[in-house]
């Protein structure tokens, strides 16, 4: 019974050794010349007669200071287009639901103005730091502008009123 485990052993190893030869001697063929990969462009050419969006803003932070708690405020950021095509806002995203933005929905042709506004609704007691995210076709890609300030929790008095 031995003897017939190992023969049959002996025979399987052998298959298995033959069929690795066979595919050594495909791969020792004379090795095939390959053209080398082309190279690609990473970035696209720079054509000047192109234009971009570009935006200018007055300020990108603002500073509410300190605010009554219940009492909404908001700041207009404003911006000009001194790229020399137009500027297009797709969306503004805020940071919580405490923010509502606004902004110019029109194109902004070259060396004109436009808008986005932030009113934060002043609910909560305390420090906030919030972020407006505009998202348009400017140079750059998206620009965050911030809103920050200090709630104060409204006395007694005040609430009855």
């Amino acid at each position: 019974m031995k003897k017939t485990i190992t023969i049959i052993l002996l025979f399987v190893l052998g298959l298995n050794s033959f069929a690795q030869q066979k595919s050594l001697s495909t791969d020792t063929k004379a090795p095939q010349t390959q053209k080398p990969a082309p190279v690609l462009q990473t970035t696209a050419p720079v054509d000047n007669k192109v234009g971009t969006a570009i935006f200018k803003w007055s300020e990108e932070v603002y500073d509410f200071g300190t605010i009554p708690q219940g009492t909404p405020v908001t700041h207009v950021f404003e911006f000009s287009n001194t790229g020399n095509q137009p500027l297009v806002i797709s969306t503004v995203d805020k940071s919580c639901g405490c923010t509502t933005p606004k902004w110019t929905t029109e194109p902004i042709l070259p060396g004109k103005k436009g808008t986005v506004s932030a009113t934060f609704n002043a609910a909560s007691p305390g420090g906030f730091n919030k972020t407006i995210t505009v998202h348009s076709n400017a140079q750059g890609g998206d620009k965050v502008l911030y809103i920050k300030g200090t709630v104060v929790e409204a006395k007694n008095n005040e609430q009855s009123k």
